[in-house]
């Protein structure tokens, strides 16, 4: 059951015009709440807006920008509910990807949505509540052939928030990482895929594996956008939430092997690693 207790509730939402985005942008209005949309283009949201009897605004934002990430949040005015969700898929093998490309992606998924954190808390912690969402992914926790720089930013972004977790506990404010695997969400939508600019033939096998697989895989992802906002919701309203909700019964199990897999390195190497006292 959802806690509406405090609602309506006031959400700020990155990326909100598609995809998760605009799955919370839905679900947070079916909840009786408002919604401040960011957006790099604030048209795409013009018809929602018209009909959603003021509790949705729209403001302009792109991640990248520090000025934007400001004035954005300074036209929001009280933020009960941030979710950092903006970011795109990004795929080649680790020789592939060049510095600016790396960079790019760690400006919109990693220093945007950690900025956007740190603009948001002062008030928070004026109010002594609050709760920060953030979008990484499955790959959040672990990674593989071509993706390395997507789960690099969205691992920074995993870690950069668990221990803001333990910091901001005890000041009232919560902290979830929402981890789905595939989802249909335009992720993996041709134009919104960024392959990297030159393919290695020695890659092809493993990188270019994945980058074939996920190209062709737009449409008919397992997940529904709908249903994870909803689980989100549901989590928001439990008295104990998680830290991490992993969604997708492929984040699920990817998340599982991970940790069995970690587990058995460490029994592996316990005893090499226990010996590291001098005698």
């Amino acid at each position: 059951m959802i806690d509406t207790t405090e609602a309506p509730r006031r959400w700020f939402i990155t990326g909100a015009n598609s995809g998760f985005g605009l799955a919370f942008v839905h679900a947070a209005l079916a909840a009786g709440d408002e919604v401040v949309a960011a957006v790099r283009r604030p048209a795409t949201m013009a018809d929602l807006a018209a009909t959603a009897g003021g509790r949705l605004t729209v403001v302009e934002l792109d991640v990248r920008d520090a000025g934007a990430r400001r004035r954005a949040v300074e036209a929001a005015g009280r933020i009960d509910v941030l979710v950092n969700n903006a970011g795109y898929g990004i795929l080649g093998a680790i020789e592939e990807i060049t510095e600016t490309d790396l960079r790019d992606a760690f400006d919109v998924m990693f220093f945007g949505p950690y900025e956007l954190t740190r603009l948001v808390l002062p008030q928070m912690r004026e109010r002594r509540a609050g709760t920060i969402i953030q979008l990484t992914s499955m790959g959040g926790l672990l990674a593989f052939p071509g993706v390395g720089a997507y789960s690099a930013a969205k691992g920074a972004l995993e870690l950069a928030s668990e221990a803001l977790a333990g910091e901001v506990a005890p000041l009232g404010i919560k902290v979830l990482i929402v981890e789905p695997g595939a989802f249909r969400t335009g992720f993996a939508a041709p134009a919104a895929l960024q392959p990297a600019a030159s393919r290695i033939a020695d890659y092809e096998a493993t990188s270019g594996a994945t980058r074939d697989t996920l190209s062709t895989a737009h449409g008919t992802q397992e997940g529904d956008p709908a249903k994870a906002a909803a689980a989100v919701l549901e989590v928001l309203g439990w008295k104990e939430p998680p830290l991490r909700l992993a969604l997708g019964n492929d984040a699920v199990d990817a998340i599982r092997a991970k940790l069995t897999a970690v587990g058995a390195d460490l029994d592996a190497t316990e005893k090499l690693g226990r010996a590291m006292t001098s005698d």
